[in-house]
């Protein structure tokens, strides 16, 4: 594993990716996500290579990238996205940046659960077909305060369980888990839930930290907190057991917290990276 920094994920706008870059070398990061609309462009102007040695230059690994189409669309749509997905994966695979994310939504107002599922089984299949031959996994993020479900028609899937049994009906081999540590919490997850993962499971996985003095059942998605900063998380065991079963993904924080807001990018970066390496030294990892 290493620690990722996302500027778009600590409220941080308006930065070219090359300030970004340097933005998480100068904090500490170990790597950082990338926009691969970017980079596809960067290599289509100079070569793999060059980008590659432009990461290697500044000491940062590739993280994770963004599904770059709406999967929920249809018809002509899903079909240009499906491209995108292609021509965005070709760059991935030269660049070995091969995991990328999306979220699903853990509701519907209009589907029940089993037409829900076949739904995303029937959208997701051809886009793990497509990733899979580019060596490209797919992580699948589950949402999951009770908070999000109260007053919809109908539940989806909001655990982890549930969605590792989505990515074994798509069945291409190549879906997992985008893991938040804040979903794992508020759905009650385990740690031995983490245990019994597969390293290949974890794409990638989000870290952050929930409000003290809220019960569990009533945290609300968009109020969060830094990595560590309350401790009601225990983001300690979270991670050592993540290392514990070889997981390799990067580690991107995405805390919505609105003291950042008031922070410089270098500010906001710095504290968000400061509280994760505490963590992360808690956790024995280096």
């Amino acid at each position: 594993m290493f620690r990722s920094l996302s500027p778009g994920a600590l409220g941080i706008g308006g930065l070219s990716f090359i300030e970004a870059m340097d933005l998480a070398k100068a904090t500490g990061f170990q790597g950082i996500d990338v926009d691969i609309g970017y980079l596809t462009k960067l290599v289509d102007e100079t070569s793999a290579d060059e980008v590659k040695k432009l990461f290697s230059d500044k000491g940062l690994k590739m993280g994770a990238w963004g599904l770059p189409m709406n999967w929920r669309a249809t018809g002509e749509d899903y079909k240009k996205g499906l491209d995108n997905v292609r021509r965005f994966a070709k760059t991935a695979q030269a660049l070995g940046c091969t995991r990328l994310a999306t979220w699903i939504l853990p509701f519907s107002d209009d589907m029940p659960f089993k037409e829900n599922f076949d739904f995303h089984v029937k959208q997701f299949r051809p886009i793990g077909e497509v990733l899979a031959e580019y060596g490209c996994s797919l992580g699948l993020e589950f949402i999951g305060p009770k908070t999000m479900r109260v007053g919809k028609k109908y539940e989806f899937i909001y655990t982890m369980g549930g969605m590792l049994e989505l990515c074994d009906a798509i069945g291409t081999g190549n879906m997992g888990l985008l893991l938040d540590a804040w979903h794992w919490y508020t759905s009650h997850g385990t740690l031995d839930d983490l245990k019994k993962l597969k390293p290949e499971q974890v794409v990638h996985i989000h870290i952050n930290d929930a409000p003290a003095g809220i019960p569990v059942d009533e945290q609300i998605d968009n109020v969060r907190c830094l990595p560590g900063e309350t401790g009601v998380i225990d983001l300690v065991g979270f991670l050592k057991c993540l290392a514990e079963i070889g997981c390799e993904a990067p580690v991107t924080p995405e805390p919505f917290s609105k003291k950042l807001s008031s922070m410089t990018p270098m500010e906001a970066a710095k504290t968000t990276s400061d509280l994760l390496i505490s963590v992360w030294k808690k956790a024995g990892l280096s």
